[in-house]
């Protein structure tokens, strides 16, 4: 990194506080009805911006099979720190089999990764007796890809935080697993099946002309063609992404059934992931900063903010012949 150049974490910072800041002066310019204005006085002559956000619940909506999550939600890194994810990881009910350690004290010697191009996964730094969260951590960052989004698929796809098995340390991520075979064993492994979902997270985002992107899309309710399709309109790129991973929506029994059994149509994979994400870490489809703030803060299209340069491009000087 640049001697100049500010890290993720603090150059976000920076942005919601000038974005904050900006909220705060539209509010004041924008006329209030009586009601409003009443409202705004009954509040407590300290409240700021941040008190009011925290203290407004937001009820996720109903499932809508066209924004399962925000760009902002899924394409976040710095959603949770490595010391959240191992609190995380710790307040989970985990009942191991096969002799496995719960999550929270899994430990695997990981292999470097080189970066992957530009708008990609940036270096992977292998490191041996790596932590579970300090390899989600670190995989999250490298790929822009949030670690709330690895948590729920490590529980969406193998039940990992709560019931892991050996089994499941292999499949982590479902990466590499078709639905009429088993996985590619070239991608077993806790780290190897992280790493490969995120980076396929970020391969389908750059180059998004796939069987399911943004707009109107037939998406079938089960690999049994008969089980039939409707259109769904996906309304992002985060959802994109869900469904060329997991291409299937739930049909009506099983939204109508949750936490129950469907029919013989139905699948589980994108319902459950919005399920494990709206019980664990609030409402999925959440966007705190939309018009009139800035793009890079809500992801739009998959991309952080980059870096900016801070110093003036300077003329090469060549000496004198």
């Amino acid at each position: 990194m640049s001697t100049f150049a500010l890290p993720r974490r603090r150059l976000r910072i920076l942005a919601t506080a000038m974005a904050l800041a900006g909220l705060a002066a539209t509010l004041v310019a924008l006329p209030m009805s009586a009601a409003a204005t009443s409202e705004v006085a009954a509040l407590p002559a300290t409240a700021t911006i941040s008190t009011l956000i925290n203290q407004a619940p937001i009820e996720p909506a109903p499932f809508d099979p066209g924004l399962i999550i925000s760009d902002y939600n899924f394409f976040n890194p710095d959603a949770l720190s490595e010391g959240e994810i191992q609190d995380f990881l710790e307040q989970r009910s985990c009942r191991p089999s096969d002799g496995v350690p719960c999550l929270w004290e899994y430990r695997e010697t990981t292999m470097s990764q080189p970066a992957k191009g530009a708008g990609h996964c940036l270096p992977y730094s292998g490191a041996e007796n790596e932590k579970a969260a300090r390899i989600i951590a670190k995989i999250a960052e490298a790929c822009t890809i949030s670690p709330e989004v690895l948590l729920v698929l490590l529980q969406k796809e193998q039940s990992l935080l709560t019931r892991p098995s050996e089994s499941g340390y292999l499949r982590a991520t479902g990466y590499g697993c078709p639905d009429t075979a088993d996985c590619d064993a070239q991608y077993f492994g806790f780290f190897n099946q992280v790493y490969n979902a995120a980076w396929q997270f970020r391969q389908y985002t750059q180059e998004p002309d796939r069987a399911f992107q943004i707009g109107s899309v037939d998406i079938g309710f089960n690999p049994t063609t008969e089980c039939g399709a409707t259109p769904v309109d996906i309304a992002n790129q985060a959802t994109a992404n869900l469904y060329n991973y997991t291409p299937y929506q739930p049909n009506a029994v099983a939204i109508e059934n949750v936490g129950d059994e469907g029919d013989g149509c139905s699948t589980y994979g994108n319902l459950n992931f919005w399920l494990f994400y709206n019980d664990w870490f609030g409402d999925s489809a959440f966007e705190p900063f939309s018009f009139p703030f800035d793009d890079c803060l809500s992801f739009v299209g998959g991309q952080g903010c980059r870096v900016p340069s801070l110093l003036p491009s300077l003329p090469v000087v060549r000496p004198a012949a």
